[in-house]
């Protein structure tokens, strides 16, 4: 898989930023769509091209698109600005619930809808990133939960609707050690040694050596027979599904 053309949300830090570097250093083209100037710096850094992309925009999503033309796959990998402030589910503003679902659903719902007319004919592939807390819940920011709960449904509806077209959507659940996860770490203290304990190897992965490349293929056509699937990708914390 070399030469394609890859879109990657939220890409200006983070898992995102890793898996853009990596499709570069395999040859893609690379699409780093970002709300932010992070975004640039990620591009310039690492070969690629930047479009300033809200994904809550429909007209930002259309345009970052319309720059790349066609596409072979995509990445919604884009987080809310609040994924890491604590809340109570009983006690979230409606700004606050649409903030978070903005970003994850109505922006994968954007991204795949534009997308669709661009895709490479009978072969795209699109790709959500989702989390452990969209399997068991988050103690600390529910609503971050319900969002990625929420991203499983759709890639799963999703694939089933595209498989006639040949294009293949499937989620990736992550657990690497980011500054997102240095964060929650501040806001809970308790949270590194739970989580430590509940992972069979013992360590986060890092976003470019282990979480990228699961990304890569489940975008690339030796993932071609997988669809409508949540990889987890999280050094056997979850093994049943």
């Amino acid at each position: 898989m070399t030469g394609r053309t890859i879109l990657v949300t939220g890409a200006g830090a983070g898992i995102g930023a890793a898996i853009a570097e990596a499709a570069v250093a395999q040859g893609d083209r690379v699409i780093v769509a970002a709300p932010h100037d992070n975004g640039i710096e990620v591009a310039d850094r690492i070969g690629a091209e930047f479009v300033r992309c809200d994904v809550t925009d429909r007209d930002q999503v259309e345009a970052a698109f319309a720059a790349a033309g066609t596409v072979d796959g995509v990445v919604h990998n884009a987080t809310s600005r609040l994924s890491n402030v604590p809340a109570k589910l009983a006690e979230v503003t409606t700004d606050e619930w649409r903030v978070h679902a903005d970003v994850s659903l109505l922006g994968a719902w954007h991204c795949a809808t534009a997308a669709l007319p661009r895709l490479r004919e009978g072969g795209g592939r699109f790709v959500v990133m989702t989390s452990p807390a969209g399997m068991e819940g988050s103690p600390m920011n529910p609503l971050y939960g319900v969002v990625k709960g929420g991203l499983r449904g759709f890639a799963k509806s999703l694939a089933r609707e595209w498989s006639p077209l040949g294009h293949t959507v499937n989620a990736v659940s992550p657990l690497a050690a980011t500054g997102a996860l240095t964060q929650a770490f501040a806001n809970d203290p308790t949270l590194e040694g739970r989580l430590t304990a509940k992972v069979p190897l013992g360590w986060f992965g890092d976003p470019l050596q282990d979480i990228a490349p699961p990304v890569l293929f489940l975008l690339s056509d030796a993932a071609r027979y997988v669809t409508g699937q949540t990889l987890v990708v999280d050094g056997g914390r979850f093994m049943n599904l």
